[in-house]
């Protein structure tokens, strides 16, 4: 069980320096582990046990850190290297918080300006069926999420799935994956649509074009799965009637609000690729962006828009998540357990490992797994450069919280969403994941097409 457990963390490291040394044997070490497992247990029984998953997560990352400060207490090490890890680990997770952060700010901002609202209403006026509804979420995601990133494309999409009706599960479930699918996806061909794309892309491991060549088996992939998922959809159509159901149109500020937020993404893509500024940075400098909006809004309207009010709302269950989950990761490897990467692209080749990385990325997080794989840096042409950058966008969707935009979605449809539904229906992602590896080899190994 150990070898197993190890054989699935290895590839789950982060761009966080190593002790140098091994601790995995020590009671520091096992404890650790143990305290790891049994976090990630309650993690993905949720809703067996009725406890948010950041419970368990931030007590797991918070804990096995201090039983590392105990254990060099005990032992007079010097802490200067544990307390350089964690400065390291401190600013890797706030990247990801305050990205969230801004972005699920934008969203609840959308929402009370009835953005959501107005898109549901015009979508459901149509008479279009569940199905077709279905399909068309999907689409946009994927052709979104290329430009805007998978998170803030899974976050805004799964709000309209949700505003379209509230009351239909297996319609929100089986959207809500097809959503995450697609956003994963798509976000996997463009150096701008996931993280784990774009950091791949600045370490120099192919060119802009390059990455491009990824869309035949990430678009394959979700289509197959989206197929497969459609057969559960149900019939019908979201109840409308036109006497009864007033009108949805944007409040006044609403477009200004959706032209700031695509500004600040585009801002957050520059900013990075221009300065090599955190996304973050430019998706704060966003956020300021749109305080002082409604500071000016307030003044000419004579209404109340309140950022901070907006901001209370935010899922901070998902927050406090990534929180714990990356702490427990980055501990995880400062304890030595996630230090063979290279040995296993040398035992088993760079195409069963590529391959594996997806499954590793489901498992804890693509962005700490692509991290990881760049650090070690193993010897691979463009071509497997190209498959773990696939492998570690689209591998994420096989569990719920395996990306960031499947844990935005849970956050957002609490109690619908969860790990046990997406659990129901994984085997059509993994046939979907299936097809994106035969189509990529068929392309890259057999025909050349890169």
């Amino acid at each position: 069980m150990k070898k197993l457990l190890t054989l699935l963390l290895i590839l789950a490291s982060s761009a966080f320096a190593s002790t140098g040394e091994d601790l995995t044997t020590t009671w520091v070490g096992i404890l650790s582990l143990i305290v790891f497992i049994f976090g990630y247990y309650f993690i993905a029984t949720e809703e067996k046990f009725e406890i948010n998953k950041s419970k368990p997560a931030l007590f797991a990352g918070t804990f096995m850190f201090m039983l590392i400060g105990i254990y060099y207490s005990l032992n007079g090490l010097n802490p200067d290297p544990l307390h350089d890890e964690m400065k390291l680990l401190i600013e890797e997770i706030a990247e990801i918080f305050f990205f969230l952060f801004v972005a699920m700010t934008y969203i609840e901002t959308l929402i009370d300006r009835g953005v959501f609202d107005t898109l549901r209403y015009k979508l459901t006026s149509k008479g279009y069926s569940y199905k077709k509804l279905f399909w068309l979420t999907g689409l946009i995601a994927f052709w979104l999420s290329p430009v805007a990133d998978n998170l803030t494309t899974a976050l805004i999409l799964s709000t309209v799935l949700f505003t379209i009706d509230k009351t239909n599960k297996v319609f929100l479930i089986t959207g809500a994956i097809n959503i995450v699918v697609a956003a994963n996806a798509g976000g996997a061909w463009s150096p701008f649509g996931d993280i784990t794309t774009l950091m791949a892309w600045t370490a120099g491991k192919g060119e802009f074009v390059d990455f491009l060549f990824i869309f035949p088996p990430a678009l394959v992939g979700w289509v197959f799965t989206a197929y497969l998922l459609s057969r559960f959809v149900p019939a019908g159509e979201p109840h409308f009637d036109i006497n009864t159901t007033p009108k949805e149109t944007i409040k006044k500020g609403g477009k200004i609000v959706i032209f700031l937020g695509v500004f600040t993404i585009f801002i957050a893509v520059v900013g990075h690729i221009l300065f090599h500024f955190p996304a973050m940075w430019g998706m704060m400098f966003g956020l300021s962006l749109l305080k002082l909006y409604s500071y000016y809004h307030k003044v000419k309207n004579n209404e109340e828009f309140n950022i901070f009010g907006f901001m209370k709302k935010v899922e901070n269950d998902t927050l406090l998540f990534f929180f714990g989950i990356l702490s427990a990761v980055g501990a995880l490897y400062y304890l030595g357990w996630l230090t063979y990467i290279t040995k296993l692209y040398d035992i088993v080749g760079p195409t069963a490992s590529n391959i594996g990385v997806g499954f590793i990325s489901a498992i804890i997080d693509n962005v700490p797994v692509m991290a990881a794989i760049l650090k070690a840096n193993p010897e691979m042409g463009i071509d497997q450069w190209l498959l773990v950058t696939l492998t570690a966008g689209i591998g994420g969707s096989l569990i719920s919280f395996g990306s960031a935009a499947g844990v935005g979605v849970m956050g957002r449809l609490r109690g619908i969403y969860t790990f046990t539904s997406h659990l129901k229906y994984a085997w059509t992602i993994l046939a979907g994941y299936a097809l994106s590896m035969v189509v990529w080899y068929i392309q890259f190994e057999i025909l050349g097409l890169y």
